[in-house]
């Protein structure tokens, strides 16, 4: 009876120790894998392929987000969210012949043509790309386990590993592809040249037959890019679009209006609203400071914060092409504005009295209450403090507010869309009391001429003080032709993400 315990004792004792080393066999062999993998990816993960006048460097990279990433040096980067995964699509333009990029921008047949050999070279590029780094990565997963194993079986097995997941990967990306995220780029550089990179609202990508005109539009500006070098690019506007800057806070720094100047003329923006505090103590010395806004050329729309005066609000309203809002609209465009200066004059932070919030809300309502009223309704409200501007919510489409020196966006329960503005002026010299500069912010909305409804918008944001980054994003409104009802009614006052009150 002893033998017989005695040789199940032994059985189970050499079933446990199979069982073990069989699954440390599995994981050297995967971690074999990954590390051969690893090795073949930075050998061989990489393509060249023409692509119209200029040939791009195609590569793979390990990332956590996946997304493509396209490197214009020196101009800047494109990035857009295309896929899901463990690895990054990165295109660097490694040459561009010019002679084919002049023939490209002077003749409208070539760039007909273009669009229908884009598709191809894109597809012909990834193809080889993707079979290469198959290739590689497994014959370097199968060259690691011959070293590490001495056995041609496990150095197979380790092959084989790699090459799934190689193959689990692409499958990964072409699964979660996302054609809509071409109209959503993030793209870093010169200012002045990066608008005509992607285009205008016009170039809003909505079904994925139409990629290859926009990859077309994308190749030739790229190419108009630097065939003109520091020239500024053409730009066709879309007459079925209306341009808005929106700026907010700029308290007193001169160099917003360079910025305020060069987006103007790059974007043909036709309207600027600044919803308020343009000067930071609200003195009468400060009224030269906005005569800029005369020379700028288009319509300014302008609210009072609670830095500016009623005298500053006045010298404001002497410029050329000013228009100043205090429980009153105006059309421009087609769309409909109103705006509401912000009720208190609070320059001096030891010393102010602002009202709570239930005070600003009071106001607010008081206002969203005639607008209610009104017919048509405006199609734009400004308002400075968010928290007054919220309380216009079910009686317009859209908000416009600043007050928090930090951007944010969100949609309110009754379809409106309340949109704070960062500083224009990064905060002015209070942008200097924090350790990172306080960044310089606005934003171009794009508004359908015939629904004067919110499109789509860039966020410019440049570098504070110091600095000299300069980054755009493109967002597209969802459901620009949304419901706007009056109910629920908000209890208290929405809480705007990364705000701090009382700029």
């Amino acid at each position: 009876m002893g033998m017989k315990h005695s040789m199940f004792g032994r059985a189970r004792t050499a079933a446990g120790h199979w069982r073990h080393t069989r699954t440390a066999r599995i994981l050297a062999t995967v971690a074999a894998a990954l590390i051969g993998g690893w090795v073949g990816l930075l050998i061989g993960g990489s393509a060249t392929t023409p692509l119209g006048p200029a040939d791009i460097r195609l590569s793979l990279t390990p990332s956590w987000s996946g997304g493509t990433v396209l490197d214009i040096a020196p101009l800047g980067t494109l990035r857009v969210n295309t896929h899901d995964g463990p690895l990054a699509l990165h295109a660097t333009i490694t040459q561009v012949r010019l002679q084919e990029a002049r023939h490209l921008i002077e003749s409208p047949e070539a760039v007909n043509d273009l669009e229908a050999t884009l598709g191809p070279q894109v597809r012909h590029g990834l193809i080889v790309l993707c079979a290469r780094t198959l290739i590689v990565t497994t014959l370097c997963a199968g060259v690691t386990g011959l070293l590490l194993f001495r056995s041609p079986r496990r150095a197979g097995w380790t092959a084989l590993t790699a090459s799934g997941t190689c193959l689990a990967v692409f499958a990964t990306a072409a699964v979660t592809f996302n054609p809509q995220a071409l109209a959503e780029p993030r793209y870093t550089g010169i200012l002045t040249a990066a608008p005509s990179v992607v285009g205008d609202a016009e170039t809003i990508v909505t079904r994925f037959s139409k990629y290859r005109e926009e990859l077309a539009k994308i190749v030739t500006n790229v190419s108009r890019l630097y065939e003109v070098g520091s020239t500024l690019p053409a730009y066709s506007p879309d007459p079925s679009t209306v341009r808005v800057l929106h700026v907010s806070d700029i308290h007193d720094n001169p160099a917003a209006w360079n910025v305020i100047k060069s987006i103007v003329r790059q974007f043909h923006v036709q309207v600027i609203v600044d919803s308020g505090d343009v000067t930071d103590h609200g003195s009468s010395a400060e009224n030269a400071f906005v005569k800029p806004i005369g020379k700028l050329g288009v319509p300014y729309v302008f609210i009072r914060g609670n830095h500016d005066s009623t005298t500053n609000e006045r010298a404001v309203a002497k410029q050329k092409g000013a228009q100043v809002l205090d429980g009153d609209g105006t059309t421009i465009d087609g769309i409909r504005f109103f705006g509401v200066g912000d009720p208190r004059f609070s320059p001096d932070k030891s010393t102010r009295t602002s009202p709570e919030s239930s005070v600003l809300t009071a106001d607010g309502r008081r206002y969203a209450a005639q607008v209610a009223a009104q017919s048509p309704r405006p199609d734009v409200v400004i308002a400075h403090d968010p928290v007054e501007g919220a309380a216009f919510s079910g009686v317009t489409p859209l908000v416009l507010s600043g007050h928090t020196h930090r951007r944010s966006t969100q949609m309110l329960p009754t379809g409106t869309r309340l949109f704070v503005q960062g500083s224009t002026g990064g905060a002015g010299l209070r942008g200097l009391e924090h350790e990172k500069p306080t960044p310089v912010e606005c934003s171009v909305l794009y508004f359908d001429r015939t629904s004067h409804r919110l499109q789509a918008w860039d966020n410019i944001t440049l570098g504070g003080l110091g600095e000299n980054s300069v980054e755009i994003n493109r967002t597209l409104e969802r459901h620009p032709g949304r419901a706007i009802s009056p109910t629920p009614v908000p209890t208290t006052s929405p809480t705007v993400s990364g705000t701090r009150f009382g700029g």
